[in-house]
């Protein structure tokens, strides 16, 4: 089911609107952080959260001394959108140059997570989803810490995938211009682990830190 914005975008650009929910739940498992988009009062905002997926749920994560995190708890329709930028297209024409990228956006009604079961696998999945292993590892929440939090959970009742992933599209006429053209990739890096000096000393950096990666 679509929007009718993007049944309309669709029209111009047919091959680049993808509607496979393994593309889409691909594009939501590698992302960090998505942008939830909503009116409140008589303003629109836009705010980046974290974010996890469980199945076709996103789970927002956020203090219960939130005013967003409020609003959305008493039920709001919001689109949330994740995009990954994976190359930068060089073309002849300035016009003619683009962006290769992968991009998800959603439509749905926020929920208040009130059921302790799910909260706590909310929790799990969200720590999981940043940084797999984890969960096991580290202390986990206290019932205490739990009430300071606050999940929304929102259904992807609607949504769209979008993506681009070839070269340049230059005009004929411009081929023969002394010009470089080409893309220029791009991909999330990470650095090496920076490691805490204030706890237990020589404690050894876990496989699923120094091997760290999205994909």
């Amino acid at each position: 089911m679509k929007k009718e914005s993007i049944a309309q975008g669709s029209r111009y650009y047919p091959k680049r609107y993808d509607f496979s929910e393994d593309n889409r739940n691909a594009i939501l498992d590698e992302g960090l952080v998505c942008h939830v988009g909503f009116i409140r009062g008589e303003q629109p905002v836009v705010i980046p959260i974290a974010y996890c997926r469980m199945d076709d749920t996103i789970y927002l994560h956020g203090s219960v001394g939130s005013h967003f995190f409020m609003d959305m708890a008493k039920g709001l329709s919001v689109c949330i959108t994740v995009t990954h930028l994976d190359g930068l297209v060089l073309a002849r024409s300035v016009m003619n140059h683009s962006m290769n990228y992968r991009s998800a956006v959603l439509f749905g009604k926020t929920r208040l997570v009130e059921d302790a079961k799910e909260m706590q696998a909310a929790t799990q999945s969200f720590v999981d989803h940043v940084i797999p292993g984890r969960w096991e590892d580290a202390r986990q929440p206290t019932n205490k810490e739990m009430q300071k939090t606050m999940f929304i959970a929102v259904k992807m009742e609607e949504w769209s995938v979008k993506c681009r992933s070839h070269g340049v599209s230059d005009d004929v006429e411009d081929l023969t211009l002394p010009v470089w053209a080409g893309v220029l990739p791009m991909s999330m890096y990470f650095g090496e682990p920076q490691t805490d000096q204030s706890g237990v000393p020589d404690v050894q950096v876990p496989s699923y830190v120094s091997s760290y990666h999205r994909s």
